[in-house]
């Protein structure tokens, strides 16, 4: 077998290890992170009702459409099977609001912040 046979193997299996170890790495930051994640998104929920009780601007569906829209013209041809709305930032007034959902799919997890511009709402940055 010649020496180059041998280096190519042995990067070969250091790749699988690195690739193996980075999907374990990541399922353990993921399990950790679960029990914050699931109070956080209760917790926006909460405050998207709170603000939608004082201002009707707050429509979820809206929101989301606007999300959508954003994603798919920032990474066409991706899927994402849900959307997460993790921070509700409802300031004074209506141009200062903010929105933060997470588009979850084939590619991972993809932050959308939503601000709000009068009657609707646009993308101001995806992650």
């Amino acid at each position: 077998m010649s020496a180059l046979a041998i280096v190519v193997i042995v990067l070969g299996a250091l790749v699988l290890l690195l690739v193996a170890g980075g999907a374990l790495a990541a399922r353990r930051r993921d399990r950790a992170r679960e029990p914050g994640y699931a109070r956080r998104v209760a917790e926006a929920d909460q405050a998207l009702e709170r603000a939608r009780a004082i201002d009707r601007g707050w429509d979820r569906e809206v929101m989301e459409q606007a999300a959508r829209r954003a994603l798919s013209e920032a990474r066409p041809g991706s899927s994402y099977s849900g959307f997460q709305l993790v921070l509700v930032d409802d300031r004074p007034g209506v141009e200062e609001d903010r929105a933060h959902f997470v588009a979850v799919g084939s590619d991972g997890e993809t932050r959308v912040v939503l601000a709000r511009h009068g009657d609707h709402w646009a993308a101001e940055q995806v992650d």
